[in-house]
C-alpha cells in the first residue's frame, strides 16, 4: 500500500476499510498520515478501535438501531409466520421487536430460533421473549461481587478493583455488556447484557454447573451460584435469571431435600455455593439452608421481601461471607454480626435499619457501607481505627457520634452525609472540622478518587464556612475529586474554591445568586463535570475562558431559563444536558455549533416531538453529528418539602422511538452493528 502513495501525496481519494482491527490500524496509520488529502472511512465493532481511528480531526458515528417498522420488515423476511396479517402474529412480532431493541443480529438470532418451531404462535413468541430478559445491574455492585467471589486478582501496580474495572470496560468495549444509565462524570452507572447475550451466557453457565437452575437440581453440590426467584402470588416468574423460580410450597420441598442431603453426607461442606441471590418471597427457604452453605461469600437479599429480623440470626455463622445486602423486612442487626470478620461490603439501603452497633462498623475488613444510618456517641476508649473506604451514608443530628468518629476513619475516600443539626449545636462545629480534615487528608496519600456528598438543612447552610474563619482548619488546602452539595448556601464556600483536583461538582438547589455562583466556578479551572439543579438559571452568563477544562455540563431547571453560553466558551465540551420538561423549541442562549467537540445532547423525555426534531436537525448540522438523547425524569420522594429528582436513560418500552433513546455514556454502541468512523 505504501507504494501506491509514493509520489502521490497530494492525491484526493476515498478509502473504505471494513471491520478493521487494532493491529491493522497501527500498521496503516503512518501511511495515511503521510497523505493529507485523503478521506478514510472504516468500520469496527470495537469502541476502543473506533476511538483510536478517530483521533485528530475524525469522529465516531455510532450506528443507530432499526426502527419499529424496519424491525418488523426484517422479521417478515426471515419468518413466514409474520407475513400473515393477524392479531396473533402482530402480538408475537411486537413482543420480539420490543425485546430486540432494533438490533439486527438479535432479530435474526430470534428469527432463526423460531424457524425450529413446527407450529408457531404469538404466545410462543412472547414466551421466548420473556426468557431473554435481563435486569440492569449497578456497575459498582457488579465489580464488588466479582471481588467478593474471588474472580479478580490484582496485578503488579494494579489493585483488585482496578483490574475489575478494566475487565468490565473490555466487556463493554466489545458490546457484550451495554451501558444503561450513566453518572454525572459520563461513566456507566448501570449496565446489562443484551437479551440474546444474556440468554447465551446463562445457557453456558448452567451447562457447566456454574449456575443452579434450582436448589433441588441434580449434582447441586457442584454449583457455584444459586438464584431463587419466587413472587408473592405463588406463581413462577418468567425465569429472568434462570434460578429457582418456584412457588413457596416448592421451596419448602427444596429445603427438605437439601437438608436430607446434608444429613446423608454428614458434611455441610457438600453444599458449595459461593453466592445466593434471591428475588421475591423465599426468606424461609434461605434461612433453612444458610447453615449448610459454609463457603458462601455473597448473600444478596435486597430484593427478598420476607427475609426479616427473625431470619438474620444465622448469618453470623457464615464466616467466609464478604458481600451482604438485605431487604425491606429487616429493621435491626444483632451485635453478634461482629463475627463476620471477612465482610467487605454491607448494603442496607433497602432496609429499615436506622442505627448500627459500633462493633459492626469497625469490622476489620468492612470497606463499603451503604444505607442511611445513625451512629451513637461513644466514649474515647471505644473509638477505634476503621477500615471503611465508602460510607454512603450517615445522618448527623445532635446525638450523633459520627463527627468524632470521622477523624478516626483514616481510609475513608467516599462519604455521604445528611445534616440534621443547627448552627448552635456542638456537632455543627465538630462536623465542619471533620469535613475539612477529611479533605486535607487527601493531600497526604497518593492521588485517587475522593468524594464528598452533603445534604444540608436550613440550619446548616454555613457548615462549610465555619472552617474558613479558623486558621487551624483552613491553612492547608484540601483535595477532593468529586463534591455534591444539596441545600441552601449563603455564599460560594471558600472551602470549595480552595480544593485541589476537583473534577466533578454538583450543586442542587443551593439558591446562590449569580454574583456568588459564577465567581466561585471561575476559581475551578480543572473542573471537568458540572451539574446545576435550580428553579432557573437565566442570569448565569458563561463567557470565553470560563471553565476551560469542562467536558460535561448538565443543567436541570424547573422553568426553561437556561444560562447564556457565549461563542467560544467551553471549547472541550462533549456532553450537553438541558433537562427541563417545559422546554419548547431551541434554546436561543446556547448555540450547539459553538461546541466543536460535542458528542451528545440530552433532553427531558417529556419535551414535545417538534422540539426533539429541531434539536436533531441542529445536531445534523454539527461536524461531529452529536447524538440527541432522551432522559426520563424520576421523582424520588424525600422527607423535605422538595423531592429529589434524577434522570435515567429512557427505556425502549417507554417510547415507540427505537432510534434516539440511548444512554449518555459515549461508549454506548450497538451489540452487533459496526461503528462507522470517518476521518478526513
Amino acid at each position: 500500500m505504501t507504494a501506491c502513495f509514493i509520489g502521490k501525496k497530494d492525491c484526493t481519494c476515498l478509502i473504505v476499510i471494513d471491520d478493521i482491527e487494532k493491529l491493522l490500524w497501527e500498521a496503516l496509520k503512518p501511511i495515511f498520515c503521510a497523505v493529507k488529502s485523503i478521506t478514510l472511512l472504516v468500520t469496527t465493532n470495537v469502541q476502543s478501535v473506533a476511538n483510536a481511528c478517530s483521533s485528530g480531526d475524525g469522529y465516531v458515528y455510532n450506528m443507530r438501531n432499526l426502527g419499529k417498522e424496519e424491525s418488523k420488515t426484517l422479521l417478515k423476511n426471515k419468518v413466514s409466520f409474520f407475513r400473515a396479517s393477524s392479531p396473533d402474529s402482530e402480538d408475537g412480532s411486537d413482543a420480539i421487536v420490543r425485546k430486540c431493541l432494533g438490533h439486527p443480529l438479535a432479530l435474526v438470532s430470534v428469527a432463526n430460533h423460531l424457524l425450529d418451531e413446527k407450529e408457531l404462535t404469538g404466545q410462543f413468541c412472547q414466551d421466548t421473549c420473556r426468557r431473554l430478559d435481563g435486569r440492569p445491574v449497578s456497575r459498582k455492585t457488579l465489580t464488588r461481587r466479582w471481588l467478593a467471589e474471588g474472580y479478580i486478582e490484582g496485578r503488579l501496580q494494579h489493585s483488585d478493583l482496578e483490574v475489575a474495572e478494566e475487565n468490565l470496560k473490555k466487556l463493554t468495549d466489545r458490546n457484550i455488556i451495554l451501558p444503561v444509565d450513566s453518572s454525572n462524570n459520563g461513566k456507566a452507572k448501570t449496565c446489562k447484557p443484551h437479551g440474546i447475550m444474556h440468554h447465551f451466557m446463562l445457557h453456558r453457565s448452567m451447562s457447566s454447573n456454574f449456575i443452579a437452575k434450582s436448589f433441588g437440581a441434580k449434582n447441586q453440590s457442584n454449583y457455584r451460584h444459586l438464584v431463587i426467584e419466587n413472587h408473592t402470588n405463588g406463581t413462577a416468574s418468567s425465569n429472568d435469571h434462570h434460578g429457582a423460580s418456584s412457588s413457596h410450597g416448592h421451596l419448602n420441598k427444596i429445603c427438605t431435600h437439601v437438608k436430607k442431603n446434608l444429613d446423608n453426607t454428614g458434611s455441610a461442606n457438600k453444599m458449595r455455593p459461593r453466592s445466593i441471590t434471591v428475588f421475591g418471597s423465599a426468606g424461609e427457604a434461605v434461612h433453612s439452608n444458610l447453615t449448610g452453605c459454609k463457603l458462601l461469600r455473597v448473600l444478596d437479599l435486597k430484593d427478598c421481601n420476607d427475609f426479616g429480623d427473625a431470619h438474620v440470626d444465622n448469618i453470623y455463622k457464615l464466616l467466609h461471607l464478604k458481600y451482604l445486602t438485605l431487604g425491606s423486612s429487616v429493621s435491626n442487626l444483632p451485635v453478634k454480626m461482629k463475627k463476620l470478620h471477612c465482610l467487605e461490603t454491607l448494603d442496607l439501603r433497602k432496609t429499615k435499619i436506622e442505627t448500627l452497633p459500633l462493633e459492626i462498623i469497625s469490622l476489620p475488613h468492612l470497606a463499603h457501607l451503604f444505607g442511611k444510618i445513625k451512629l451513637k456517641r461513644v466514649s474515647a476508649k471505644n473509638r477505634k481505627n476503621f477500615n471503611l473506604q465508602t460510607l454512603a451514608g450517615v445522618v448527623v443530628d445532635s446525638n450523633s457520634g459520627f463527627p468524632e468518629l470521622m477523624v478516626h476513619m483514616k481510609k475513608l475516600t467516599k462519604v455521604k452525609i445528611w445534616c440534621e443539626i443547627t448552627s448552635t449545636d456542638s456537632n455543627h462545629a465538630m462536623l465542619s472540622e471533620a469535613i475539612h480534615k477529611f479533605a486535607q487528608a487527601g493531600t497526604d496519600i497518593s492521588v485517587g478518587p475522593r468524594s464528598l456528598s452533603l445534604h444540608l438543612n436550613n440550619s446548616s447552610k454555613d457548615l462549610l464556612h465555619q472552617g474558613d474563619s479558623s486558621n487551624a482548619t483552613s491553612s492547608t488546602p484540601g483535595y477532593l475529586s468529586s463534591l455534591k452539595l444539596q441545600g441552601g448556601l449563603s455564599q460560594f464556600p471558600q472551602f470549595v474554591m480552595s480544593l485541589r483536583g476537583l473534577k466533578e461538582l454538583c450543586l442542587t438547589y443551593t439558591n446562590m445568586t449569580v454574583a456568588d455562583l459564577l465567581p466561585g466556578l471561575r476559581k475551578l479551572p480543572r473542573l471537568v463535570c458540572l451539574k446545576l439543579v435550580e428553579v432557573g438559571l437565566a442570569d448565569l452568563d458563561i463567557k470565553d475562558k470560563d471553565l476551560p477544562s469542562l467536558q460535561r455540563l448538565c443543567i436541570v431547571v424547573e422553568n426553561p431559563k437556561f444560562p447564556t453560553i457565549k461563542d467560544g466558551a467551553l471549547p472541550r465540551l462533549v456532553s450537553l444536558q438541558l433537562l427541563c420538561e417545559h422546554l419548547v423549541g431551541l434554546c436561543g442562549v446556547i448555540k450547539v455549533e459553538g461546541f466543536e467537540a460535542l458528542q451528545e445532547i440530552a433532553l427531558d423525555s417529556m419535551v414535545n416531538q417538534p422540539t426533539i426534531q429541531l434539536w436533531e436537525n441542529e445536531a445534523k448540522k454539527h461536524p461531529k453529528r452529536p447524538r440527541v438523547c432522551l432522559l426520563k425524569r424520576v421523582v424520588v420522594p424525600a422527607e423535605t418539602s422538595r423531592p429529589s429528582v434524577k434522570y435515567v436513560a429512557l427505556c425502549q418500552d417507554d417510547s415507540n422511538c427505537y432510534t434516539d433513546t440511548c444512554t449518555i455514556d459515549h461508549m454506548e454502541i450497538d451489540l452487533e452493528d459496526p461503528t462507522l468512523q470517518h476521518n478526513s
